[in-house]
This record gives structure tokens, sequence and C-alpha cells, in this order.
């Protein structure tokens, strides 16, 4: 998929987990930035979905709607932000919008302690 965005959320190939990874088709947020996608570059950084509702707060809880092409609630597994390969997504859905794809990127930059 060459023509991502940053929000983008699209169903994913991640194959078989090993520990707490996240696996399997499911939707994923893309969070790479927008230049980096500009450039088609082979890999992407992505955040999976999950519809389990759990108390982390690194989760981010997306409601469906015709923008984002979620058809249950879904929360964005901030701790699970990984690279894949763009031939691992499988379809886009649809779009988060800016208030809670800078949520994940606030939750990375926690996670990775760069602010």
């Amino acid at each position: 998929m060459n023509d991502l965005l940053a929000g983008d959320v699209v169903l994913v190939d991640l194959g078989v987990p090993q520990g707490s990874e996240a696996g399997f088709v499911r939707p994923a947020v893309v969070v790479s930035a927008p230049g980096l996608l500009r450039r088609n570059l082979a890999t992407i950084f992505v955040v999976p979905c999950t519809t389990t509702a759990r108390t982390i707060a690194s989760h981010v809880e997306i409601t469906p709607d015709t923008l984002n092409g979620l058809t249950t609630t879904t929360w964005a597994q901030g701790e699970q932000l990984r690279s894949i390969v763009r031939t691992r997504c499988v379809q886009r859905l649809g779009n988060i919008g800016p208030p809670a794809l800078e949520q994940l990127r606030e939750i990375a930059a926690l996670l990775i302690d760069i602010r």
C-alpha cells in the first residue's frame, strides 16, 4: 500500500504472536511521520488494535464511525508500537483523525522517553 496517511486504520497480518505480542489479522493505526510515508519506504510504524477493553493507560479508545471504518469499539495498543513491512497491510479501512493520532504519538514518545 503506497497511499497510506498517518492515522489510517489498516487491516494488518501480523502473523503468529510470541508471548504477549499482538498477532494475526487485526486493525492497526499507521503512526509514521507523513514525510516517511511519502517516501514509500518498505516499512511503516503501526499501533495494533484490540477489541478487548483493558484499563491500560497506553490504550486509546476508538469509537467506530464512517470515517475510521471500524465496526466495533476498538483500543489502539500504544505499547505494541512496531515497524512492519507494507506488504503486511491487507486493506485500508479509514482514518482516526488528528486528535486520536496525537494521543498515540504522545504515548509513543512517553514509552521511549523522548519528551
